[in-house]
C-alpha cells in the first residue's frame, strides 16, 4: 500500500507501543497519524489495541472471547491455544 509520508506499516508497528503510551515526540506522532489515516490495516490494529489496553485496565472485569474469535487471535500470535 502506498502511502503519502515516510512511515511505513513495519516503522508504525515498532513504534506502536510508544505511541499508544504517549511516549512519542510530536513530530513522530504526526507521522503515525498521518499513517493512520491513509493505512486502514495499521487502523484496526492502533484500535484493537487501544480497546484491548481499555478492557485490561477496567478492574474485576472478566472478558471471554468467543472461540472462534480467540482460535484467530492464537493463530495471528502465532501460540499454541491452551485450555488451561
Amino acid at each position: 500500500m502506498k502511502h503519502s509520508h515516510d512511515l511505513d506499516c513495519k516503522d508504525l508497528l515498532s513504534q506502536m507501543n510508544d505511541y499508544i503510551d504517549g511516549d512519542l515526540d510530536e513530530t513522530l506522532c504526526s507521522e503515525i497519524e498521518a499513517h493512520i489515516k491513509t493505512c486502514q490495516h495499521c487502523q484496526i490494529i492502533v484500535d484493537t489495541l487501544k480497546k484491548t489496553i481499555t478492557l485490561c485496565r477496567e478492574e474485576g472485569r472478566e472478558v471471554n472471547l468467543p472461540p472462534d474469535a480467540r482460535q484467530r487471535l492464537f493463530e495471528k500470535l502465532n501460540l499454541p491455544e491452551n485450555d488451561d
